[in-house]
Protein backbone atom coordinates (compact mmCIF):
# COMPACT_ATOMS: atom_id res chain seq x y z
CA UNK A 1 0.00 0.00 0.00
CA UNK A 2 1.42 3.19 -0.83
CA UNK A 3 2.46 5.73 2.04
CA UNK A 4 0.56 9.15 2.37
CA UNK A 5 3.16 12.31 2.40
CA UNK A 6 3.12 14.23 5.13
CA UNK A 7 2.42 17.04 2.77
CA UNK A 8 -1.19 14.91 1.41
CA UNK A 9 -2.24 14.76 5.47
CA UNK A 10 -1.80 18.48 5.65
CA UNK A 11 -3.89 19.00 3.41
CA UNK A 12 -6.29 16.46 3.42
CA UNK A 13 -6.91 17.61 7.14
CA UNK A 14 -7.27 21.61 6.50
CA UNK A 15 -9.51 20.21 3.39
CA UNK A 16 -11.72 18.12 5.77
CA UNK A 17 -12.44 20.96 8.68
CA UNK A 18 -15.65 21.15 6.66
CA UNK A 19 -17.75 18.70 7.17
CA UNK A 20 -20.68 18.60 4.99
CA UNK A 21 -22.39 15.14 6.16
CA UNK A 22 -22.34 16.39 10.00
CA UNK A 23 -22.84 20.31 8.61
CA UNK A 24 -19.58 21.29 10.67
CA UNK A 25 -16.84 23.92 10.00
CA UNK A 26 -14.00 23.35 12.49
CA UNK A 27 -12.73 26.56 10.78
CA UNK A 28 -15.88 28.57 11.52
CA UNK A 29 -14.43 31.69 12.96
CA UNK A 30 -11.18 33.21 13.34
CA UNK A 31 -10.69 31.98 17.12
CA UNK A 32 -11.59 28.32 15.77
CA UNK A 33 -8.96 28.95 13.00
CA UNK A 34 -5.92 30.17 14.97
CA UNK A 35 -6.94 26.78 17.33
CA UNK A 36 -6.85 24.50 14.69
CA UNK A 37 -3.48 26.03 13.73
CA UNK A 38 -1.55 25.59 16.75
CA UNK A 39 -3.13 22.63 17.57
CA UNK A 40 -0.83 21.16 14.54
CA UNK A 41 2.36 23.33 15.19
CA UNK A 42 1.73 25.98 12.00
CA UNK A 43 1.19 28.51 14.92
CA UNK A 44 3.79 29.04 17.81
CA UNK A 45 0.39 30.81 20.19
CA UNK A 46 -3.09 31.44 18.61
CA UNK A 47 -2.95 34.85 17.28
CA UNK A 48 -6.01 37.21 16.59
CA UNK A 49 -7.00 36.63 12.88
CA UNK A 50 -9.17 39.59 11.36
CA UNK A 51 -12.02 38.46 9.22
CA UNK A 52 -10.35 39.34 6.17
CA UNK A 53 -7.60 36.83 7.21
CA UNK A 54 -10.33 33.86 8.26
CA UNK A 55 -11.70 34.84 4.39
CA UNK A 56 -8.38 33.99 2.92
CA UNK A 57 -7.92 30.49 4.63
CA UNK A 58 -12.00 30.15 4.05
CA UNK A 59 -11.19 30.90 0.39
CA UNK A 60 -7.91 28.45 0.34
CA UNK A 61 -9.82 25.73 1.72
CA UNK A 62 -12.39 26.34 -0.62
CA UNK A 63 -10.20 26.36 -3.81
CA UNK A 64 -8.31 23.28 -2.84
CA UNK A 65 -11.74 21.14 -2.01
CA UNK A 66 -12.60 21.97 -5.42
CA UNK A 67 -9.23 20.81 -7.05
CA UNK A 68 -10.23 17.53 -4.89
CA UNK A 69 -13.88 16.93 -6.17
CA UNK A 70 -12.94 17.48 -9.79
CA UNK A 71 -13.08 13.65 -10.74
CA UNK A 72 -16.78 14.00 -8.89
CA UNK A 73 -18.19 17.15 -10.47
CA UNK A 74 -16.91 20.20 -12.54
CA UNK A 75 -14.95 22.15 -10.13
CA UNK A 76 -16.70 26.01 -9.46
CA UNK A 77 -14.44 28.72 -11.47
CA UNK A 78 -15.28 31.22 -9.00
CA UNK A 79 -13.85 29.48 -6.02
CA UNK A 80 -10.60 28.59 -7.94
CA UNK A 81 -10.43 32.37 -8.81
CA UNK A 82 -10.94 32.77 -5.12
CA UNK A 83 -8.09 30.17 -4.04
CA UNK A 84 -5.86 31.31 -6.87
CA UNK A 85 -6.12 35.58 -5.52
CA UNK A 86 -5.39 34.11 -2.10
CA UNK A 87 -2.28 32.40 -3.02
CA UNK A 88 -1.31 35.38 -5.42
CA UNK A 89 -1.40 37.82 -2.36
CA UNK A 90 1.05 35.87 -0.34
CA UNK A 91 4.04 34.82 -2.41
CA UNK A 92 6.69 32.04 -2.19
CA UNK A 93 10.49 31.59 -2.51
CA UNK A 94 11.60 29.62 -4.86
CA UNK A 95 15.46 28.47 -4.30
CA UNK A 96 17.58 27.26 -6.99
CA UNK A 97 17.37 23.23 -5.90
CA UNK A 98 13.41 24.16 -7.00
CA UNK A 99 11.92 23.84 -3.98
CA UNK A 100 9.73 26.68 -2.10
CA UNK A 101 9.90 27.86 0.98
CA UNK A 102 8.81 30.63 3.08
CA UNK A 103 10.05 34.35 2.64
CA UNK A 104 12.24 35.33 4.66
CA UNK A 105 11.04 37.52 7.94
CA UNK A 106 9.34 36.93 11.62
CA UNK A 107 6.34 34.49 10.97
CA UNK A 108 3.28 35.88 10.27
CA UNK A 109 -0.51 34.37 10.73
CA UNK A 110 0.04 34.20 7.25
CA UNK A 111 2.96 31.94 7.43
CA UNK A 112 0.59 29.03 8.22
CA UNK A 113 -1.71 29.58 4.82
CA UNK A 114 1.76 29.72 2.98
CA UNK A 115 2.53 26.25 4.46
CA UNK A 116 -0.59 25.01 3.23
CA UNK A 117 0.02 26.44 -0.10
CA UNK A 118 3.48 24.71 -0.89
CA UNK A 119 2.07 21.71 0.57
CA UNK A 120 -0.79 21.67 -1.73
CA UNK A 121 2.21 22.54 -4.57
CA UNK A 122 4.46 19.73 -3.73
CA UNK A 123 1.43 17.12 -4.02
CA UNK A 124 0.88 19.26 -7.81
CA UNK A 125 4.05 18.88 -8.73
CA UNK A 126 4.79 15.10 -8.08
CA UNK A 127 1.42 14.01 -9.26
CA UNK A 128 0.40 12.75 -5.75
CA UNK A 129 -2.63 15.60 -5.77
CA UNK A 130 -4.58 12.70 -8.00
CA UNK A 131 -4.69 10.29 -4.60
CA UNK A 132 -5.86 12.61 -2.44
CA UNK A 133 -9.72 13.26 -3.66
CA UNK A 134 -13.04 13.85 -2.18
CA UNK A 135 -15.61 11.31 -1.51
CA UNK A 136 -17.83 11.27 -4.99
CA UNK A 137 -20.83 11.04 -3.01
CA UNK A 138 -22.59 14.31 -2.83
CA UNK A 139 -23.78 14.63 0.36
CA UNK A 140 -20.49 13.45 1.90
CA UNK A 141 -17.47 14.80 -0.45
CA UNK A 142 -14.90 14.04 2.82
CA UNK A 143 -11.05 14.22 1.51
CA UNK A 144 -9.39 10.41 1.38
CA UNK A 145 -6.23 9.77 0.27
CA UNK A 146 -6.45 6.88 -2.46
CA UNK A 147 -3.68 4.09 -2.21
CA UNK A 148 -5.32 1.87 -4.56
CA UNK A 149 -2.83 1.04 -7.89
CA UNK A 150 -4.60 2.14 -10.73
CA UNK A 151 -6.02 4.99 -8.34
CA UNK A 152 -9.78 4.14 -8.63
CA UNK A 153 -10.84 4.76 -5.37
CA UNK A 154 -14.46 6.78 -5.23
CA UNK A 155 -15.70 6.76 -1.68
CA UNK A 156 -14.46 7.65 1.45
CA UNK A 157 -15.86 4.27 2.66
CA UNK A 158 -17.17 1.63 0.59
CA UNK A 159 -19.09 1.07 3.75
CA UNK A 160 -21.10 3.83 3.76
CA UNK A 161 -20.80 6.39 0.93
CA UNK A 162 -20.19 3.84 -1.78
CA UNK A 163 -22.81 1.13 0.01
CA UNK A 164 -25.56 4.11 -0.05
CA UNK A 165 -24.82 5.69 -3.79
CA UNK A 166 -24.39 1.85 -5.54
CA UNK A 167 -27.72 1.52 -4.04
CA UNK A 168 -29.27 4.23 -5.68
CA UNK A 169 -28.09 3.16 -8.89
CA UNK A 170 -29.73 -0.16 -8.35
CA UNK A 171 -32.81 1.34 -7.50
CA UNK A 172 -32.44 3.69 -10.74
CA UNK A 173 -31.93 1.12 -13.42
CA UNK A 174 -34.28 -1.39 -11.20
CA UNK A 175 -37.53 -1.64 -13.32
CA UNK A 176 -40.65 -0.46 -11.61
CA UNK A 177 -43.69 -2.27 -10.49
CA UNK A 178 -46.51 -1.07 -12.28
Amino acid sequence: MLEQPASAGLVQEFANTLDIHAGTDALATPADLAGWLTDRGLLDSPGRFSDTSHAAYLALRAGIREELAAHAAPPDPARIAAADQVLAEHPVLLTTGGALRQPPGPPTLHTPLVTLAIAWHELVTTGEAARLKSCAEHTCRETFWDATKNRSRRWCSMKSCGDRAKSRAYRQRRPTGD
